[in-house]
């Protein structure tokens, strides 16, 4: 592997499929709070990488994701707020199909010597 893709984290559809034990979960919200949103966000960030603004994908095993779902019903208002997880399995995540660009919030730190 070349010190280029070392560097830089591939797209998640450049990815493998998910490990043996794992699932390719994707989680989406829909918060009405600026404040819920953000803790939402923040939680989603140390599981998955952001693929749309409201949508993350994970790979997780299941204690991972139950550890995911448990936080993330600790910040919402169930009566305002909506959360979903789709979990695929690896024969079904091994034939996603993507197009276009993606656009990812996450900052990316690059030296070039």
């Amino acid at each position: 592997m070349s010190w280029w893709h070392e560097a830089f984290a591939p797209l998640p559809y450049e990815r493998s499929a998910p490990g043996e034990k794992q699932m390719l979960t994707l989680v989406a919200y829909d918060i009405t709070d600026p404040r819920r949103l953000s803790r939402v966000a923040r939680v989603c960030e140390d599981y998955g990488l952001r693929v749309q603004y409201s949508l993350f994908e994970c790979r997780l095993e299941e204690t991972e994701f139950e550890d995911l779902w448990l936080k993330l019903l600790y910040e919402i208002d169930e009566k305002e707020d909506r959360l979903v997880a789709y979990k695929i399995d690896a024969k079904s995540a091994r034939q996603v199909m993507t197009a276009g660009t993606m656009v990812c919030s996450e900052k990316v730190v690059c030296y070039v010597v």
